[in-house]
């Protein structure tokens, strides 16, 4: 599992929380088995604070005294572990979150879980920060507070190296060169719990078509790439996901015209490994810088992301590397959920005042790295 996170500080302990970044995520929920602050405050059900956070319904605990996590007549949230697929109801409170670099943001909004539902997050992690398009969300409380633009911007480390998260602006002289494209709003929210017609709070863009070494997949309808009045289909960029998946009637011809231009660049497939994900796996002792590019072709003239070899290329022994993309299956609810590992090393930056995602496709290729920006 990949999981990439962050630490931030809470409360009058300014208790460390390594919080996995999850694009998908509304707001911030950590493990408060062993957290304790003297500065923490329930929310109120039917404050104006619980319907800032769209809170659902009242909770309330048996013990006490109070502590993060256990108070009364507390506003609802529905917390999502996306790495149990775990949905419950637990409350939100409200403390002072402190960034690494001292700023501090007071009565920021969270939700406190225990040990049993932080299940499943990375060795270190006790946490996930949401980053979705959320008014509770890290990025439009530090606008806000701070008198920032909302955007912020991500660069997922590989080999367990150092990444970046930046909000609020530019931190490197990459991000004058990142390619743009529209950030579109699926009108039907994707979230494991929601109110009906609520829009999605995750990132869509508009794949047009997908070449492989410039050549278009002809057999593909566009139809899905497109989202639907029922919010089916599109494309959206997922923390979630470890790997791209595509619906499978995307998927399979990319494999196929892969693995044939994979082939006249002199890959041998390995067709003796059965892989519970891959189906497309090759020696790795012939894959070279001559992998083929896989685009994403944007709307726009000539614009397109390209997926090179260190992102669609993934060694699953010392011997084979498989094509890092798998099958979503033929009645997704998304056509195709652009991964983590397709991420990594790449820039991108979500601008939520202009309803942009700017992008630099693979850093490497500028001999650079997330870990060396």
């Amino acid at each position: 599992m990949m999981q990439y996170y962050t630490t931030v500080r809470v409360g009058s302990t300014r208790a460390v929380v390594n919080a996995v970044i999850d694009l998908g995520g509304e707001y911030l929920w950590f493990n408060c088995d062993n957290y304790t602050s003297s500065t923490f405050a329930p929310v109120p059900c039917g404050s104006q604070q619980c319907g800032t956070v769209k809170g659902v319904g009242c909770v309330g605990c048996n013990n006490s005294p109070p502590r993060p996590g256990c108070t009364n007549d507390t506003c609802g949230a529905s917390v999502y572990n996306p790495f149990q697929d775990v949905l419950v109801s637990q409350g939100y409170e409200l403390d002072t979150l402190f960034a690494d670099n001292g700023d501090q943001l007071a009565r920021f909004p969270y939700a406190c879980m225990n040990t049993r539902f932080s299940e499943g997050l990375a060795r270190g992690a006790s946490g996930v920060l949401g980053l979705a398009r959320t008014n509770i969300s890290l990025h439009k409380i530090v606008a806000d507070t701070f008198g920032l633009p909302d955007k912020f911007s991500v660069c997922l480390p590989s080999s367990g190296r150092l990444g970046r998260l930046n909000i609020g602006g530019e931190f490197s002289s990459v991000a004058k060169s990142l390619v743009s494209t529209p950030l579109v709003v699926n009108p039907m929210s994707t979230a494991a719990s929601f109110t009906v017609g609520d829009p999605s709070d995750e990132y869509f863009i508009n794949v047009e078509s997908i070449k492989v070494n410039g050549q278009p997949l002809s057999s593909v309808k566009s139809l899905y790439f497109s989202i639907d009045k029922n919010g089916v289909g599109g494309t959206k960029i997922s923390t979630r996901n470890n790997f791209t998946a595509l619906h499978s009637s995307i998927y399979k011809p990319l494999t196929r015209a892969f693995v044939k231009a994979a082939s006249d660049a002199g890959m041998r497939t390995a067709d003796n490994v059965k892989h519970a994900l891959f189906r497309a796996c090759f020696d790795s002792a012939t894959v070279g810088p001559s992998v083929p590019v896989i685009e994403l072709v944007l709307p726009g003239n000539g614009v397109s992301w390209k997926i090179h070899g260190a992102n669609s290329m993934y060694a699953v022994s010392k011997s084979v590397m498989c094509l890092a993309f798998v099958d979503g299956g033929s009645k997704p609810r998304t056509s195709v959920v652009i991964g983590a590992y397709q991420l990594e090393d790449n820039l991108v930056e979500f601008d939520l005042v202009s309803s942009q995602l700017r992008f630099s496709s693979s850093l490497l290729l500028q001999n650079k790295s997330c870990s060396r920006l």
